[in-house]
């Protein structure tokens, strides 16, 4: 069994803010056609402004006509938001046309193909307003950090470790990956998962059992477009129990608040909020979201969600998190408030600095006085 989850921004109420109930209703109502002998089940949810479409089929992961469904949804949504005139109708679809698969055309994409076990409960992430390197430390958290996963020592698989698959994300001409496993190369993992904007983790799996725990979505939309087009609000996929980390294990590192890249115009660092999910977008474009649904699948067939952040637990987070996302706001643009000037080169700062370099001059030394 395939478990797919494709998402775009295809128009929002107010500005980044939400996608109108029509805008969701069109969408559910194209997939609900065109499921029967193609998909087992769906779900059809958002986050902020994203619509995210979780599938199960049979088909395998990059199959055609999987994509080209999530890509002919968002297109029929794309054209619902038009004639509401929603605000950024279309905005991640890239591309004129389909071309086998979303990848690269502006959707974010995270899939994995499972043996379904007698019991198969897995989680649905979805962030927005941020970049998949989001995902990288309460990844490195769960899977790899005994403080936070006692299961990596009270469970003889999980004691075994778990391959990390990162991605270079920088590199345009191809997937460039690195493989290191966990525990001998925790800290080689950690020297590169210390750079979220260029270093993301593509993909988790168990050493003892070969089968594969995490997918993340790792398309960096300012890679396809050329320039700034909104953030890349990326998809998670996560296996939990048995011989991967228990769900509590997988949701305690986002009780950190932890910086990431994004917020207004994609430029800052801002703390990521657990929030409920269907949650709007609201302070400074944010902060960053992530929402997480909880499911079990059997024979293809899902649960309804459970909703892993609606407990009053993460009440207490949300309001931490908002005073962290006001105190560094208050810091405006200087320093580390912004992401570094790479990420900001997509940005209209970059053909600001260019103008204002053309006016740099270098001052003549002044001649020395002579000693007397």
């Amino acid at each position: 069994m395939t478990l797919s989850v494709i998402k775009a921004d295809i128009g929002s109420i107010g500005g980044h803010v939400a996608p109108s109930q029509h805008l969701l209703q069109t969408v559910r109502d194209y997939i609900g056609k065109r499921a029967p002998g193609l998909l087992l089940d769906h779900y059809i949810s958002h986050t902020g402004d994203d619509i995210a479409i979780l599938m199960t089929h049979t088909h395998g992961v990059d199959d055609e006509q999987i994509h080209q469904l999530a890509w002919d949804a968002f297109r029929a949504g794309t054209d619902a938001a038009r004639q509401e005139g929603l605000y950024g109708a279309g905005q991640d679809l890239l591309k004129d046309s389909f071309s086998g698969n979303v990848k690269g055309m502006g959707p974010a994409v995270a899939e994995m193909e499972i043996d379904e076990r007698t019991s198969e409960p897995f989680l649905f992430f979805a962030a927005d307003k941020t970049d998949p390197g989001a995902y990288n430390l309460p990844l490195y958290l769960a899977f790899a950090d005994v403080m936070n996963t006692p299961g990596l020592i009270l469970s003889p698989n999980i004691s075994r470790g778990y391959k990390f698959v990162i991605m270079d994300v920088n590199n345009t001409a191809g997937d460039r990956v690195i493989e290191l496993n966990t525990p001998e190369e925790m800290y080689d993992i950690a020297a590169l998962l210390r750079d979220p904007e260029r270093f993301v983790v593509e993909s988790v799996w168990s050493r003892a059992t070969g089968e594969q725990a995490v997918a993340v979505a790792t398309s960096r939309l300012h890679n396809i477009a050329g320039k700034y087009t909104g953030k890349d609000d990326p998809v998670m996929l996560v296996r939990v129990q048995m011989n991967f980390p228990a769900t509590g294990e997988i949701l305690a590192p986002y009780a950190i608040g932890h910086f990431v890249g994004g917020g207004m115009r994609g430029s800052h660092q801002v703390p990521l909020m657990p929030v409920h999910l269907n949650t709007g977008i609201s302070y400074f474009d944010g902060p960053p979201i992530v929402s997480c649904a909880g499911f079990c699948v059997h024979n293809g067939s899902l649960t309804e969600p459970v909703d892993n952040f609606a407990h009053p637990f993460w009440d207490t987070v949300r309001n931490r998190v908002a005073k962290k996302a006001m105190e560094i706001r208050r810091q405006g643009f200087v320093g580390t408030a912004m992401l570094p000037m790479f990420e900001l080169e997509y940005t209209g700062i970059a053909e600001k600095l260019a103008v204002l370099e053309k006016r740099f001059v270098v001052r003549e030394a002044k001649p020395a006085l002579a000693k007397v």
